[in-house]
């Protein structure tokens, strides 16, 4: 006879209670439950319990797993080793290895769908009473699960076409690496918002759009691509370049790739990764989807939207083109990240290093920038268009960016010089000139204690020769949120710190430059990457462990008792059998099949099983109790 789902719950309770933190937040983080309501391991139990839940979860097993887990429900009480389960789904025509079946057998320990105790495998009876129930509801069964053959092998791509594959292969590979490119340039000078609900928020979107130069509906799917590949994090509810981004931004553009598609591949289901593999030069079309559908017989939604995110990732990534796997794609299955890359890079456009600097202040690279000197121009310099030929163009604004950056008029001629191909320009040398000169007409610098700085609660001010200037900083209305006051004639301040005050004039394209206390100017960075280790946000499951463990610990002075008191509440509550081992007055242990009914005056009482009499016994004679044994 199975065990009911009444001690089920009961010995979940007393598992779960004895898992380490680690494995307990494994499991928990794996099932994805909601943590709000519950109050104690037994209300833990019974939500991994519930049907919903369980479903949820073997939604997303493989065919393998589930069948797996549904012979050993069939066993029941007595199964053991995998060695059984291997026998048993070899009598439907399915020869797994016993080893294969013990991986399998102790992911559904790990993910609380079943236990293990002395090598041997028990199914919870919910679980169990789950997977007999779906073939009501057009899922498969055990006979389906365990003898159904897969789909027939995926459609071979013809070696006509793979030039013509690669070709757009490394068309869509070059303008994801571009985008991408802009979207962490601009999420560097300003995070994007994410909203309470999920999606960045409708301006934000609007703006990396137009830094990327695709539509509103590519922006969530190159964000998802980057934060694979871990270049973007989310952090205090906007998204931010990450250290990893800011280093990818000086890699050559196979390197980019290379990042980019090994956080695809990292994030494909490893079935799917493995068939895949053996059919590198396969059709991903309707042969791909009913592979999966059939390799997850539950996966439903969960596993349509995750396939298809990944196919249009795949696409854009040039892995794939029109749904054939493009040769540096089917290498990336094969062979892994660096092979693919190779054959990637090959395929790419050239990089040049050198660029025409035009008259009209405007900058023009016959080619695809090499990374280290892309990086240095846009920090002189605004990016017009990215192609091939890339554009970009020099004004009074970049060229005070630049210098707020620690650049001067020198280091930006040394540098033009070593990369044009056509000399500087008398106009972008006159302008090099005056920002120069320019550059630091405003000074931003901290507040210092005085009186008067102390009358307007000021933490920063801003000061200058050129009064003029000053008054039309003081009504410039796109800097109203700084709340600038003026504190003299040649003297404004703000409550809000240096950076903020600095940055949003530099943004405002003034000739803005920090100072120090001593008045020498002082170059300032703009920090805006995700923290390597994320802040201690709030953590739903770190919580519920955490209150779980405090509600377990008894008093001090009953080291035993509560935690006693709480399992035969909850054995009360739903009814369970127990097993309650009494200790005698000489010392003997005897265990008592009991029904418990109350609890009152540090005594229980319960209903006898075998000889069906009413026993109460005292709390502190109680030593262990633990599900009923079987009582025919």
């Amino acid at each position: 006879m199975n065990s009911t789902p009444m001690s089920d719950g009961f010995s979940l309770a007393a598992r779960l209670r004895a898992l380490d933190n680690d494995r307990l937040r494994f499991a928990l983080s794996s099932r994805d439950i909601r943590t709000t309501g519950i109050k104690d391991f037994f209300d833990l139990a019974e939500t991994l319990l519930d049907r919903a839940s369980i479903q949820q979860q073997l939604s997303r097993l493989d065919r393998g797993t589930l069948a797996a887990i549904a012979a050993a429900a069939e066993l029941g009480s007595t199964v053991g080793p995998a060695t059984d389960v291997a026998t048993f789904l070899g009598a439907y025509g399915d020869p797994r290895p016993q080893s294969d079946l013990e991986s399998r057998l102790q992911r559904a320990v790990d993910l609380l769908l079943a236990q293990a105790e002395d090598g041997r495998f028990t199914v919870y009876q919910s679980v169990a009473e789950q997977l007999r129930s779906w073939p009501a509801f057009g899922l498969p069964g055990l006979a389906e699960l365990a003898a159904s053959p897969p789909p027939p092998v995926l459609e071979p791509v013809a070696d006509t076409e793979l030039r013509f594959i690669d070709r757009v292969a490394a068309e869509r590979a070059f303008a994801a690496t571009t985008e991408i490119t802009e979207l962490l340039v601009e999420l560097e000078r300003e995070p994007a918002r994410e909203l309470a609900k999920g999606g960045v928020a409708l301006p934000d979107t609007k703006r990396l759009a137009n830094a990327m130069s695709v539509d509103l509906g590519s922006v969530a799917r190159l964000l998802s691509i980057a934060a694979d590949a871990a270049l973007v994090a989310r952090e205090g509810g906007v998204w931010l370049i990450t250290d990893t981004g800011g280093a990818w931004l000086l890699l050559s553009s196979g390197e980019r790739w290379r990042a980019l598609a090994a956080g695809w591949f990292q994030t494909m289901p490893a079935d799917v990764r493995t068939l895949l593999g053996e059919r590198g030069r396969a059709l991903w079309g309707d042969g791909f989807r009913a592979y999966v559908d059939w390799l997850f017989p539950a996966g439903g939604d969960w596993m349509d939207e995750r396939i298809a995110g990944h196919s249009v990732a795949a696409e854009q990534l040039g892995i794939t083109a029109n749904q054939s796997p493009s040769g540096p794609g089917s290498a990336l299955f094969t062979e892994g990240p660096d092979a693919a890359a190779r054959l990637m890079a090959a395929l790419l456009p050239r990089e040049v290093a050198q660029v025409y600097l035009q008259h009209d202040l405007s900058i023009v690279a016959p080619g695809p920038l090499a990374p280290e000197v892309d990086y240095r121009l846009r920090s002189l310099a605004d990016s017009e268009s990215r192609t091939l030929a890339s554009t970009y163009r020099v004004s009074a604004s970049s060229m005070n960016r630049a210098m707020a950056a620690g650049e001067t008029a020198a280091t930006v001629r040394e540098f033009l010089k070593g990369i044009s191909l056509s000399g500087i320009p008398q106009p972008l040398d006159y302008l090099i000139s005056e920002a120069s000169v320019r550059y630091g007409l405003l000074r931003v610098g901290a507040a210092d204690v005085s009186p008067a700085d102390a009358e307007f609660a000021a933490t920063s001010y801003v000061r200058s020769d050129d009064t003029a200037l000053l008054g039309t900083v003081l009504v410039d209305q796109n800097l109203s949120a700084l709340g600038l006051i003026r504190a003299g004639e040649n003297r404004l301040v703000s409550r809000f710190s240096v950076d903020t005050v600095f940055w949003n004039l530099s943004d405002a394209r003034y000739p803005v430059a920090a100072e120090n206390p001593a008045g020498e100017i002082v170059a300032l960075r703009r920090r805006r990457h995700a923290r390597s280790t994320p802040p201690s946000e709030s953590d739903p499951i770190a919580e519920l462990i955490e209150r779980l463990r405090l509600g377990g610990e008894s008093e001090p002075g009953e080291p035993a008792e509560a935690w006693l008191t709480r399992q035969l509440d909850a054995a009360i509550r739903v009814k369970a059998a127990l097993t309650v081992s009494v200790t005698m007055p000489n010392g003997a242990i005897v265990d008592y099949q009991l029904e418990p009914t109350s609890i009152a005056g540090g005594r229980l009482r319960a209903r006898d099983r075998r000889s069906a009499i009413e026993r109460t016994l005292p709390l502190s004679s109680i030593a262990a109790v633990a599900p009923a044994d079987d009582v025919s």
